[in-house]
């Protein structure tokens, strides 16, 4: 099978190296000229993550990228996909299936990423998820994770899935797109809650927060036509206990650090999800407590002042105390 994985930063050089070095795939590795994971894959062979084998073939040649490839995995900013997209589809990519390795609600749109593809023309039998837990870290020492494909098309996710599948990594058929999706994008924002509890020493909290974070997720999945019991599953709930307790973790680190005063430079998809979930909250009638503090923490406010940080996020957390009493299901 030949595999063009697009975006060779931190996920996207993993999924190369997975492809050709578990599954020894043909894989061609594909990223912008001059961009900084780019440059130093090709400068060096390897980043602070994979060391690129043989079996793959790293360019900035979007159209080979593209045309070359029966399968396309796409690993960039999720707030980047439509953008990109528009790239993609200048090439004919009608016979191809793309698989999203990405977790992100357009904060435009308030579109799932799979949306995004087919309001660019990509058939939707052609399209599918990955997601779920595990860290590149851990994964690059042995150390196996449980994941996700799903897709509307069965036969599709099946084939990708069975594909895919090895000792490092096992994989399940999901069977709710919108889940799976709005699960997965929404666990980013819950890992920035988790880091602000870790950065203001409420860590005991961070229990109630996943136990609450997944039922609030649920009520959101539920409104917009999937499955409620899709929040408990791999790609929120599994994926969301990892990210709670993970060093690797950009999205907790980004929470932990905001409620130090200071800002985590690197990329945390959280950010611009809370952002797109208050809008699906507010459109769905939903309530949604837990993204709303994440929300009003990152954008409204001033958590980035010095020493103000962890006064100021807690502040917000804790206002969820003094909503009133509810049955808990």
């Amino acid at each position: 099978m030949n595999i063009s994985v697009l975006g060779c930063g931190r996920w996207g050089s993993f999924i190369a190296w997975y492809q050709a070095t578990v599954l020894k795939n043909k894989v061609v590795s594909w990223g912008p000229e001059g961009d900084y994971s780019y440059e130093i894959l090709k400068s060096t062979g390897k980043n602070e993550y994979v060391t690129l084998d043989k079996n793959i073939t790293l360019t900035c040649d979007l159209k080979f990228a593209v045309e070359s490839a029966d399968v396309i995995i796409i690993a960039i900013s999720s707030q980047g996909l439509r953008g990109f997209m528009k790239k993609i589809t200048e090439f004919d990519v009608k016979d191809k299936s793309i698989v999203l390795c990405m977790k992100g609600i357009e904060e435009s749109t308030g579109k799932r990423l799979s949306e995004v593809l087919l309001e660019c023309g990509i058939a939707s039998d052609k399209i599918a998820v990955w997601v779920g837990p595990g860290h590149i870290q851990a994964f690059t020492q042995g150390i196996p994770n449980c994941m996700v494909i799903d897709s509307t098309d069965d036969n599709l996710k099946r084939t990708l899935a069975d594909s895919f599948k090895s000792n490092l990594i096992r994989f399940y058929y999901g069977n709710d797109l919108i889940g799976t999706e709005i699960g997965a994008a929404a666990k980013n924002v819950l890992g920035i809650a988790a880091g602000v509890l870790d950065g203001s020493g409420y860590v005991s909290l961070k229990g109630p927060l996943m136990a609450r974070g997944a039922t609030e997720v649920g009520r959101l999945i539920a409104a917009m036509g999937g499955k409620f019991q899709s929040a408990y599953g791999l790609a929120h709930l599994g994926d969301y206990e990892t990210t709670l307790f993970s060093e690797y973790s950009h999205n907790r680190k980004y929470g932990e650090m905001m409620a130090h005063g200071a800002k985590f430079e690197k990329l945390a998809e959280g950010v611009m999800t809370a952002k797109a979930m208050k809008k699906l909250g507010d459109k769905y009638g939903v309530e949604l407590p837990i993204t709303n503090a994440v929300y009003e923490a990152c954008f409204l406010s001033h958590a980035f002042e010095s020493g103000d940080g962890a006064k100021n996020c807690m502040k917000i957390i804790l206002k969820l105390f003094e909503r009133e009493t509810k049955s808990e299901f």
